[in-house]
């Protein structure tokens, strides 16, 4: 496996390797069909065997504190999207492209890592395994119909809406609710 720097002619590959990667997730609908760029200086890694994406890391690092991070007053490096094929899962691909992005951020000024992933227990573990700490929590939601959605707009109606509650009465929401997600954050201070 070769872990090093994303060029463009991967582009088909890592978006490949992150849809496969997210069908058995809480993520399973947020698919993209070109991948992102950043407005802040990034690491884009990918994992490569036998030529082809099998793993990918995107940080997005500050310029300046709580820009896009929201863990500390110093500037902060977002863990934008993290995948693994599934064939390849548990072989330490993850582990490998962390630490290459770790070693890379050595020299910066970036002193800390953050990422906020969905309600898979299996994918908390992993960052606690990490030595990341848990950040907090919010929810996720989705609203099928104008459920209690208007649009200021006329003519414009609700028929899915997502949003994000960061309110006090968490269970309420999660029963009256169908789709709901518990989003949770990690931070690791990497200096």
């Amino acid at each position: 496996m070769e872990i090093r720097t994303y060029q463009q002619e991967d582009e088909r590959g890592w978006l490949h390797c992150r849809v496969l990667s997210f069908l058995d997730t809480a993520y399973y609908d947020i698919v993209l069909n070109q991948k992102e760029t950043y407005r802040n200086p990034a690491i884009e890694l990918v994992a490569i065997e036998d030529d082809k994406v099998i793993g990918l890391l995107d940080i997005e690092c500050e310029e300046k504190p709580m820009t896009l991070c929201t863990a500390d007053q110093t500037l902060g490096g977002m863990i934008t999207h993290l995948a693994v094929h599934p064939d390849y899962r548990r072989q330490g691909v993850g582990q490998a492209l962390l630490l290459e992005a770790q070693n890379r951020l050595v020299k910066s000024e970036i002193t800390y890592l953050e990422a906020w992933t969905r309600d898979d227990l299996w994918v908390h573990e992993w960052y606690l395994h990490q030595q990341f700490e848990k950040l907090g929590t919010y929810l996720h939601v989705y609203i099928e119909g104008s459920d209690g959605i208007a649009s200021k707009v006329d003519g414009l109606i609700p028929v899915q809406t997502f949003c994000q509650y960061v309110g006090k009465d968490s269970e309420k929401i999660k029963k009256k609710y169908k789709r709901v997600h518990e989003c949770t954050g990690f931070y690791k201070r990497i200096q």
